[in-house]
């Protein structure tokens, strides 16, 4: 994919917009086809920068520390949705990491896997929710446009990516855009797609 699709509405949105608009990768770093598909979906409204994501088919494997709404480190170690966010200076790049329970986790990178000074430090007033049964499982991450402004310059030419890491133990990753060759490795900031902007008829 060589653009992520954002899309602005004034509406927040509900699962209901992650099934009619989201995003579906078909095939995992290797270029396997995905059998039980997942989905991301990325939406701003007036206040909030959201992040969706589901799979269906499997109520997913969670970190067994991760509690719905709460911050836990090493999520990616299970089951997990990732997105990856540049700053307008190109100077650090977020991680964001979110369990299908709804449990996040969220670090700023000054480079490739080195942690910016002070970090992982939660970002504040994040809001998430979840819905998993075995039918599959969706989850959702709220933050603060405010906040995103004001520490990466979030705009609609700022760089982005979704992610997954998906069927633990016998795991599978999953990248909407092109971060090329190689082990599979999210931390490629100079690789993340810009943003397609999309507005709703």
């Amino acid at each position: 994919m060589e653009r992520i699709p954002v899309i602005f509405a004034e509406v927040t949105p509900t699962f209901h917009e992650l099934q009619h608009h989201g995003v579906i990768p078909l095939t995992d770093w290797s270029g396997s086809k995905i059998t039980k598909l997942s989905k991301f979906l990325f939406w701003i409204d007036q206040t909030h920068f959201h992040f969706l994501a589901s799979q269906e088919g499997t109520p997913g494997l969670h970190h067994p520390d991760s509690r719905p709404g709460q911050y836990q480190a090493e999520l990616w170690k299970y089951d997990v949705a990732e997105f990856f966010l540049l700053s307008s200076d190109k100077s650090r790049y977020l991680e964001f990491n979110l369990a299908p329970n709804g449990g996040w986790w969220s670090s700023a990178f000054s480079a490739p896997l080195i942690p910016a000074p002070g970090e992982p430090l939660p970002i504040p007033d994040v809001k998430t929710s979840a819905e998993v049964n075995s039918d599959g499982w969706r989850a959702r991450a709220s933050i603060p446009l405010s906040w995103l402004k004001k520490h990466y310059g979030f705009s609609k030419s700022t760089f982005l990516n979704a992610c997954f890491i998906l069927n633990s133990p016998d795991q599978i990753f999953v990248s909407a855009g092109n971060l090329g060759d190689g082990d599979p490795d999210y931390h490629r900031p100079k690789h993340f797609p810009p943003l397609d902007p999309v507005t709703l008829a």
